[in-house]
């Protein structure tokens, strides 16, 4: 009998699901920002503040292990800018973050288990919580790096990988002002085993204004509804990115598009 109540003690004091690395790295990320948060500024909690954005990226490191991206730096940083709540840039996506000089290009290597757990964290903000909706989904490519705003202009269908399990690439214009212009950024992201590449080159490409989304942008503008201005041009981008998107294939630029979105995929699955 004390033998069968031994092995009882030892079985209750046994953890029934251990951590796993990804949640470690989310609890301790979740105690700097509770820390930051409601720490009064000073030069101290600055310098506590990069010291913990550190640790935080060795540990990102150890899980998601080397990463080699040309033209991009060998050792990479913490994705997330802030770990004050409520400063612009807080909440990007948990990983590595890598830039080249002048964050022309950004690079973010991170696990599907971060991903899944960053999704969730922004269901609220209308983040979809399906993976290849969310590649879809301008939200994703706000969200995940900078504090410039995203607007998607068009899917580039580019060729997946034998090696990838999901990959997206996708043509917008990024800013904190007006978003209708002629589109040069091009985002990708893929997922190889359980690692997720995303890359942003801020000027991939050249392209030009299309007449017939033009024509409908003028339309939406000059109706008299909604009266609130902010609401008839968020209208009027809606329809005039949808046109483009719908009439991008035509354009002669397309083509150079297509082809800059395959090779950003290959450089960032190349090992």
């Amino acid at each position: 009998m004390k033998s069968l109540a031994l092995l009882c003690l030892l079985v209750l004091a046994t953890p029934v699901h251990a951590a796993t690395p990804e949640q470690r790295y989310l609890d301790l990320r979740d105690r700097y920002i509770a820390k930051f948060s409601k720490a009064k500024e000073s030069e101290e909690i600055y310098k506590q503040h990069e010291a913990a954005l550190k640790e935080l990226a060795g540990v990102l490191r150890g899980l998601v292990g080397p990463v080699a991206i040309k033209g991009l730096p060998a050792d990479g940083k913490s994705n997330a800018d802030t770990l004050f709540k409520g400063d612009s840039g807080f909440g990007h996506l948990d990983g590595l973050g890598f830039a080249s000089e002048g964050d022309k290009r950004q690079a973010v290597v991170t696990t599907t288990g971060l991903l899944k757990h960053w999704l969730g964290e922004h269901r609220e903000d209308g983040m979809p919580q399906e993976i290849r909706a969310a590649f879809k989904s301008d939200r994703f490519y706000y969200q995940a790096i900078q504090d410039s705003a995203f607007a998607k202009y068009a899917e580039l269908p580019i060729i997946k990988p034998a090696s990838a399990s999901v990959a997206a690439a996708v043509l917008g214009v990024r800013g904190n002002g007006d978003l209708k212009a002629p589109p040069r950024e091009i985002d990708v992201v893929a997922i190889q085993g359980d690692k997720v590449f995303f890359l942003a080159d801020s000027d991939a490409v050249k392209t030009s204004e299309i007449p017939a989304c033009e024509k409908v942008w003028k339309q939406m503008m000059a109706r008299k509804a909604p009266q609130d201005a902010m609401a008839k041009e968020d209208q009027a981008m809606d329809a005039y990115t949808k046109c483009f998107a719908k009439e991008a294939p035509s354009q002669s630029w397309y083509g150079a598009a297509v082809k800059e979105a395959q090779s950003q995929l290959e450089l960032l699955l190349s090992r």
